[in-house]
């Protein structure tokens, strides 16, 4: 069975947050400012983005699953359309409110739905995307008439200067310290807030357009290479883990980073290319026989602009070269706002009026949490 994309939302909480005024909403560490914040934002390429944070007291104002909720509540595909109509909710997120129950469980109880299947997907960029998967399953299966997902993160809840710990300021001091002061606030100055949704259905629009899922390919190399990108716990000389609940095993000199979000940015250089073209895209590229002149739009999530000529060339290298006018991203505006990110890429694609009958999507939402990417290919109906 053919399904079908019939509706895309996006929720931003608050105004957009300049560069010049991150450290006004998320705090200074200690009331330093921070050294690592200008080479951060020069590489990543980001102008603006949102905080769920109350500006004059510091506080968050969201939590992830009203996040989502707020995306999900701004759904409207069809006439008469309801809430209760949906009958299957499927919500990624890496940044749950709580450890359980599941983020899907939370956002169907803010919503105040009557009974239905709920699925959470935990990961980090790509379960936005695994939530979409298990939705597009579930519809093309038959098991369900049409299916919600999201995708939502709260990243700030690990930025706010009130998460750092007092000592924490002295490690921004790149030149004492300059590994442990990137790897704690490498994504500090990257990652913010935001959440979308999606509207699957076996039946297409009739008076507007939808967009007809050919097919979704998530490839995960984990089983090769070790972590990269990480929270709640502790990263090894020899690459393996030391999670949060083996607390007696941790150097008490590490224990403060325990629960910052953590990047080993050595790794990143050397694989995220790599796993994401030469490896992924390229198996993707040779199972579905898909050829670059064919894709109008490619709606690539890389999370830093660092990465955009580095994707580009990685992609010319496989022949399967895609010119930048034909790609389609929000970083610079709307931020990173991990699992959300492609939803709200896609919506803005979805709304601008530039979509056409018959034109090829392909969406890249790499992550690099241990290496695993998505793919997945519309078509414009």
């Amino acid at each position: 069975m053919n399904v079908y994309i019939n509706d895309i939302t996006a929720f931003l909480p608050h105004d957009p947050v300049n560069n010049d005024e991150i450290e006004d909403v998320l705090g200074k560490i200690n009331d330093i400012p921070s050294r690592t914040k200008r080479i951060m934002l020069r590489n990543n390429k980001i102008e603006t983005r949102h905080y769920a944070i109350d500006r004059k007291t510091g506080k968050l104002t969201h939590t992830n699953a009203q996040l989502a909720a707020k995306a999900v509540r701004k759904l409207n595909p069809y006439e008469n359309f309801t809430l209760d109509d949906i009958e299957c909710l499927c919500c990624g997120t890496t940044t749950p409110d709580l450890l359980f129950p599941g983020h899907a469980l939370m956002v169907l109880g803010e919503l105040g739905l009557p009974e239905c299947e709920a699925v959470t997907t935990i990961g980090i960029c790509i379960c936005g995307m695994t939530a979409l998967k298990y939705a597009y399953m579930n519809v093309a299966t038959g098991c369900t008439k049409n299916a919600v997902a999201s995708g939502s993160d709260l990243a700030s809840s690990y930025s706010r200067a009130k998460f750092f710990t007092p000592d924490m300021a002295t490690d921004t001091n790149l030149e004492e310290k300059p590994i442990r002061a990137f790897d704690a606030e490498f994504l500090r100055w990257m990652l913010s807030d935001g959440a979308g949704a999606v509207f699957l259905s076996g039946e297409k629009n009739k008076d507007r357009i939808s967009l007809k899922i050919d097919w979704i390919e998530n490839i995960s190399y984990a089983g090769q290479l070790e972590t990269c990108m990480y929270a709640g716990g502790i990263k090894n000389e020899d690459g393996t883990m030391t999670g949060w609940r083996e607390a007696e095993s941790i150097d008490p000199a590490a224990e403060p980073y325990k629960f910052l979000i953590k990047q080993d940015t050595k790794l990143l250089a050397k694989e995220i290319v790599k796993t994401a073209m030469d490896r992924a895209l390229a198996s993707v590229v040779k199972k579905h026989k898909i050829k670059p002149e064919e894709i109008d739009w490619f709606l690539p999530h890389y999370s830093s602009g660092y990465f955009k000529d580095k994707f580009y060339n990685g992609m010319k290298n496989i022949n399967f070269e895609i010119p930048y006018e034909r790609w389609f991203t929000n970083l610079t505006t709307k931020g990173n706002t991990g699992s959300a990110s492609i939803y709200i890429i896609m919506e803005e694609l979805f709304n601008s009026g530039k979509l056409k009958q018959g034109q090829k999507l392909l969406c890249f939402i790499p992550e690099s949490g241990r290496f695993s990417h998505c793919y997945m290919l519309l078509t414009v109906v």
